[in-house]
């Protein structure tokens, strides 16, 4: 009797496969009319990320409208911040928007109410995995400490994360303890996540790319170790992505000190490089510039086929450099995946 593989999660560990299987980061989301409609009958951002029946319909979206080899659950790195009892809200245009925390507020975040607060989430995950097609891989996330860290303190995103480099610097002992709070919410969550159906995850570090050395070491690669450590003394050799977008010359020590099995590559990472820094074994994802598929047309073919012959050699996961804009065409979309699968 024949088992049905999941090309993407043979990938994730190490096992190279006739074409790079592919997914797209947020590939349910404002680019698809579909995606806009359900959108529309939800209250708000938020009670989207918690309705089981609208968030597994929007995971689903895509594998509907598109050949990928995954599913990414639909939810949003900030649930953790607002099931640990801070105010998350977002605001059309705006984005995210939270009540920042202080080293006095600190102490009154609520971990033990975190899972309780994201049932809903996990149930979404089930959902999903109950509806997928066998050889496809169901995949949960979480956003990193210092990412998640950056809007608790700043209040929202921002583009060089000063309010919490700032905090990192004079207030340590504080951040530490937020960052252990949210290391150990991380790992409860992915747990959780693994067991209601997850194939793999991925940690989103998104704004590591305006740290240096020391901060990256200590802020960005110690912490995912431990969520890659602690999720896997409770899942044994759980399929683990780290996106550490901006890791730059230091994506060789990620992948070596945090131990996940594949590193996302972001889209300013030459592609040569990271081939010849990390080991051969190692899975790559990426790194197609997101507005190169905006743009469309002959040098999107041209970029996403360096890609995948620059890293022929290697486990490839094709994706994106980080997530999918609104603006892009779906024609433009289904041509690249029409590349990836057939040249």
């Amino acid at each position: 009797m024949s088992t049905v593989t999941k090309p993407l999660l043979e990938t994730v560990v190490g096992r190279r496969q006739p074409r790079p299987p592919l997914w797209i980061m947020r590939q349910a989301g404002r680019y698809l009319p579909e995606y806009r409609q359900t959108r529309a009958s939800a209250d708000g951002f938020l009670d989207l990320c918690y309705t089981p029946q609208l968030a597994s319909e929007v995971t689903l979206q895509p594998l509907r409208r598109f050949d990928l080899d995954a599913a990414i659950l639909f939810s949003d790195i900030l649930v953790i911040p607002d099931a640990l009892g801070q105010t998350v809200s977002f605001s059309p245009g705006e984005g995210p928007l939270l009540d920042p925390v202080s080293a006095k507020t600190i102490g009154a975040l609520k971990p033990e109410r975190v899972l309780d607060h994201l049932a809903p989430v996990l149930e979404t995950l089930s959902r999903v995995k109950g509806a997928l097609a066998p050889d496809k891989t169901m995949i949960g996330f979480c956003g990193a400490p210092w990412t998640v860290a950056t809007y608790m303190i700043g209040g929202r995103g921002s583009t060089d994360q000063a309010a919490a480099r700032m905090f990192a610097l004079s207030e340590p002992q504080a951040f530490a303890s937020l960052i252990d709070i949210l290391v150990e919410a991380s790992i409860d969550y992915l747990v959780a996540q693994f067991q209601a159906g997850a194939d793999v995850v991925q940690i989103f570090e998104s704004w590591a790319l305006n740290l240096d050395e020391p901060a990256f070491r200590s802020q960005v690669i110690e912490p995912n170790r431990r969520i890659v450590e602690g999720v896997r003394a409770r899942i044994p050799d759980a399929p683990i992505i780290g996106f550490p977008r901006g890791a730059a010359g230091l994506i060789a020590d990620y992948a070596a000190q945090t131990g996940v099995n594949t590193v996302g590559l972001d889209y300013a990472t030459p592609a040569g490089f990271a081939d010849k820094a990390l080991p051969s074994s190692l899975t790559v994802q990426g790194n197609l510039d997101p507005l190169r598929v905006v743009a469309g047309g002959a040098q999107m073919e041209e970029r996403a086929r360096h890609i995948i012959s620059a890293f022929a050699g290697r486990p490839h996961i094709f994706n994106l450099g980080h997530g999918i804009v609104p603006q892009t065409p779906i024609a433009h979309v289904e041509r690249l995946i029409d590349i990836v699968r057939n040249g």
